[in-house]
């Protein structure tokens, strides 16, 4: 037996045949033309300047501290200096092109969707006997039991069971529809009747509901959500043809 083999393209490509990895290569294929033909229409230039402060970024993000640690990254994903440099470079043109298009559509998509932007924070404990939980949500009521007795006892995920059920903080759009309702309308510190959805009946302690204020992390996100969004318009509306 040989101490190495040879990996071709061929079977590379074959690979991600065979792990069905092919289509999602093909939409970020088709995305960084995307990104790189609007750039172009739209006359976005990146300077040497900024191309090396995204590089310094990219690396410090990636602990590449050391010019040493730099090559042996490059060297695990077999990419050249070249190619990192274009790395670099789509980072910093769909950077750019974000801000092109949508920057000055932040404050007004803000003020139409303010209410997605509120966050909550939650204990959740689910139950599969829905007489239980409403056992346990009277229970509650009348101070028999705490929700931390609750979470201790009924919850099977022991990392889930440590913290109490504690969901940490998100918005909206990161509930279930039938869930998010009870949640955003509740008066904190509350514990909200039991709600079925197809995942069991929940026990919900709404401890906090956090009111969005439009920060700088707020703005990335905003910007990041519409350029997304825009990308996959693009996307779906693009005849692509595949040669292989």
């Amino acid at each position: 037996m040989t101490d190495f083999f040879i990996i071709s393209s061929e079977d590379i490509l074959y690979q991600l045949k065979l792990s069905c990895q092919l289509p999602d290569i093909i939409a970020a294929i088709a995305t960084r033309k995307i990104i790189t033909d609007a750039a172009n229409q739209s006359d976005i230039k990146i300077q040497a300047g900024e191309l090396q402060q995204t590089a310094d970024k990219m690396r410090l993000a990636k602990k590449l501290i050391k010019a040493k640690d730099t090559e042996t990254w490059l060297e695990k994903y077999y990419l050249s200096l070249n190619e990192f440099k274009e790395l670099v470079q789509i980072s910093l043109l769909s950077a750019k092109l974000a801000h092109h298009l949508f920057f000055e559509q932040i404050e007004p998509f803000f003020a139409a969707h303010q209410l997605d932007y509120a966050k909550s924070i939650t204990y959740e404990v689910v139950l599969d006997d829905e007489e239980l939980a409403w056992k346990l949500f009277y229970e509650l009521q009348e101070h028999k039991i705490s929700f931390q007795n609750i979470a201790q006892q009924y919850i099977q995920e022991p990392e889930l069971r440590r913290v109490g059920g504690y969901c940490g903080i998100r918005y909206r759009s990161d509930l279930m529809p039938e869930i998010a309702n009870y949640v955003f309308t509740a008066h904190p510190p509350q514990i909200l009747k039991p709600i079925l959805t197809h995942q069991g009946v929940h026990l919900i302690l709404v401890e906090e509901i956090i009111q969005p204020h439009l920060d700088e992390e707020l703005r990335c996100k905003i910007l990041r959500d519409l350029f997304a969004a825009w990308l996959q318009q693009q996307l779906e509306e693009m005849k692509i043809v595949v040669q292989i």
